[in-house]
């Protein structure tokens, strides 16, 4: 059964999802950085928990928007070399590049998950002033690199699609 035309995909959702969160994040980001200025340049009483915080906040947005970025294509990309081949070939290029970065992705999931699970079953907490907890801190390093796994995997089926179409294309001039 086909999908209607521009009715979003349940995964589309979790990126756009991520996409809002990270922005979110940073309007936190900034209102916390501007309240510690004011905190201690101006009332000289710092804050001690802003720049944890935003340290931790720096790497979920991080991992909450990674997967979005692919999908939009907006990764920082070097195509010097990438632009002078054929369309077909580039295609070709991105399948393979696409599910060796899934497969890489797939092997942070993996370990961070197993880091992860470690820190919960230990109870191990940052070394740094707030003592927080630090497995809910690094959740999201594994949970990114899964949604940037699966988008990699559709990135490479979206791509590998365009190649046959071009095969085709190519065949019937």
């Amino acid at each position: 059964m086909k999908r209607k035309l521009g009715r979003r995909s349940f995964f589309d959702a979790i990126l756009n999802l991520g996409g809002v969160l990270t922005a979110l994040i940073i309007i936190f980001i900034m209102i916390a950085v501007v309240y510690e200025v004011v905190m201690r340049y101006f009332l000289d009483r710092p804050t001690l928990w802003v720049l944890e915080v935003v340290e931790w906040c720096l790497v979920w947005m991080t991992f909450l928007c990674a997967a979005w970025v692919l999908k939009e294509e907006g990764h920082v990309k070097m195509d010097i070399l990438v632009t002078r081949l054929n369309p077909r070939a580039r295609a070709l290029l991105g399948v393979i590049t696409s599910i060796i970065s899934a497969l890489v992705c797939l092997t942070f999931v993996w370990y961070g998950t197993q880091v992860v699970w470690d820190h919960f079953a230990r109870g191990v907490v940052e070394a740094k002033m707030l003592r927080a907890p630090k497995a809910p801190l690094i959740v999201i390093i594994p949970a990114g690199f899964f949604l940037l796994f699966i988008q990699f995997l559709r990135r490479s089926h979206s791509l590998l699609v365009k190649w046959r179409a071009s095969r085709v294309k190519n065949r019937d001039l």
